[in-house]
């Protein structure tokens, strides 16, 4: 197995595909004005609470209030609170947490009213980021993630990922962290903090706590709301988290991009700092991996499997629905129970891919082809928790009903990620009416005509679609060569397979398109 990250640096947004031998599973993007993002910590005032919800809405900033229920406060609110007045008061004064005496824990089923008045400012962070006319959802249960290490403050409880599946290794991690951790700190230990040495976790775990005291020694002078701590980039945040020894390229399009991820490498895994490389071709990056041709088949209502089997997946307002269809399936037997298996087994694996490239969160129900047996009903629930094993969100799988149907929940945190895979036709602009192919050749020459009376244009290249690449270039005078003759200026010709049949743009000596 072998991964790779492209990273698509635009001018509005970052594009990260990852892909698994070439297979492109998992898509994020991050707009450059993003403003909210999990993880980040605001100091933040209360503005509305609703006894009848047990919650209340908190002013962070965002354009609706953000939403804070009893059971996200965490046990140690009280303690928290009486450290941010503290905090608050020592006017930029490290508070140490380890001399802080902790507060009695909240009561479990206590009441929001007990807790809260409207203006009191609080400490929070970003759960789930603001989705459709919903505001941020929001905790009190401050966590500071670190590359092995997860610093959970006003707690003493020391947790090992269960993912680190020898009981020897967990064991010494968690005596390890026992030894070094400061009082009034937890700790949960990352899956890839397997076999490292004390000294590379005593380090981190020391920055992770300096990262908390001096957030509370920024405080004075500040009034909500303001974000105190933000979580890292997409790029960085997804690097820290699933960086692995199956790595062997991350390609970055963008000098600045590619130097910020060379050194953030470079602090977190220094033997890794050589799978960065910046791409320096001509074509643009996602379509020179094919990253662009994977998103325009996997991303429409239609996904198709193999062997002419396929998902059709809706989408509602409450739930994702999921259907399997064995299609034109030629048949291997005749026996319906072993191509119901076959191809149930085929979408597990897919409909696993698509969840995690989609960022799909909520319900999803999965409408699997009918099956009698149950060892069948059982080896499919078994197949999709394995295709869904490395899925990071959280998620349950239940088996299947006795509808044959399979519920699936997987934690939404931020919108869910789409992509448009129908395009409005280049030529007619939606209207339906097309104008003669035989005009499209003066088309392209008008604009090849008016920009080469620029100046500023030096170079000017040409993208069409592959036919269209054809006919212009054809034959000892090609259509090229004729307006070379008629402009004394060349144009070189790309064909790009992604086109519409009769769409045309012009790009400069940069790779920009030109849009005068």
């Amino acid at each position: 197995m072998s991964n790779e990250l492209i990273i698509d640096s635009r001018e509005s947004e970052i594009v990260i595909a990852l892909l698994d031998d070439k297979r492109l599973v998992e898509l994020s993007k991050e707009k450059n004005n993003k403003k909210y993002s999990v993880g980040d910590i605001f100091l933040g005032r209360v503005k509305k609470v609703m006894p009848g919800l047990n919650a209340t809405f908190v002013d962070v900033g965002s354009e609706r209030d953000a939403f804070l229920h009893y059971l996200d406060l965490g046990p140690q609110f009280q303690s928290q609170q009486k450290y941010l007045k503290q905090a608050i008061n020592c006017k930029g004064e490290r508070l140490p947490l380890q001399d802080f005496k902790l507060e009695p824990d909240i009561n479990k089923h206590g009441k929001i009213t007990e807790l809260f008045e409207s203006g009191q400012k609080i400490l929070v962070q970003i759960a789930k980021e603001p989705i459709s006319t919903k505001g941020p959802r929001i905790t009190s249960e401050i966590t500071i993630a670190g590359r092995n290490l997860v610093l959970i403050p006003f707690s003493d409880k020391v947790s090992v990922s269960q993912k680190i599946k020898s009981a020897e290794e967990r064991e010494r991690l968690k005596r390890l962290i026992l030894s070094i951790k400061p009082k009034n700190y937890g700790v949960i230990v990352r899956t890839v903090a397997k076999n490292r040495r004390v000294a590379v976790l005593h380090s981190e775990l020391n920055e992770l706590v300096d990262k908390w005291e001096n957030l509370f020694a920024a405080l004075d002078g500040i009034e909500p709301p303001e974000l105190l701590m933000g979580e890292l980039d997409r790029t960085s945040a997804l690097l820290r988290d699933i960086l692995n020894n199956t790595f062997n390229s991350i390609h970055i399009n963008e000098t600045n991009l590619y130097r910020e991820v060379r050194d953030y490498i470079e602090t977190i895994a220094p033997e890794k700092t050589k799978i960065v490389k910046k791409y320096t071709g001509r074509t643009p990056i996602f379509e020179h991996f094919g990253v662009d041709k994977q998103i325009k088949s996997l991303f429409g209502k239609t996904v198709t499997i193999k062997n002419g089997a396929y998902l059709i997946i809706e989408h509602t307002e409450a739930l994702h629905v999921i259907d399997v269809n064995s299609g034109n399936r030629s048949k291997k037997s005749n026996d319906q129970e072993t191509n119901a298996i076959e191809v149930n087994m085929a979408a597990a694996e897919e409909i696993a891919r698509q969840l995690r490239l989609r960022d799909m969160g909520g319900i999803i129900v999965v409408d699997f082809i009918d099956m009698h047996s149950y060892d069948n009903k059982a080896k499919l629930h078994e197949k999709m928790k394995e295709a869904m094993a490395g899925d990071r969100t959280k998620h349950n799988i239940l088996p299947l009903s006795k509808f044959g149907l399979m519920q699936i929940t997987r934690q939404r945190v931020r919108p869910e990620l789409t992509e448009e895979t129908v395009e409005a036709c280049p030529v007619c602009k939606g209207t339906g009416e097309v104008g003669a192919s035989i005009l499209v050749v003066d088309e392209i020459f008008n604009h090849f005509q008016y920009l080469s009376g620029n100046k500023k244009h030096k170079k000017i290249e040409l993208r069409v679609h592959p036919y269209v690449a054809s006919y212009l270039l054809k034959g000892l005078i090609s259509w090229r060569l004729k307006w070379f003759f008629k402009l004394k200026k060349w144009v070189r010709i790309k064909p790009v397979d992604s086109y519409s049949f009769l769409d045309f743009k012009f790009f400069n000596s940069a790779g920009e398109r030109i849009k005068d």
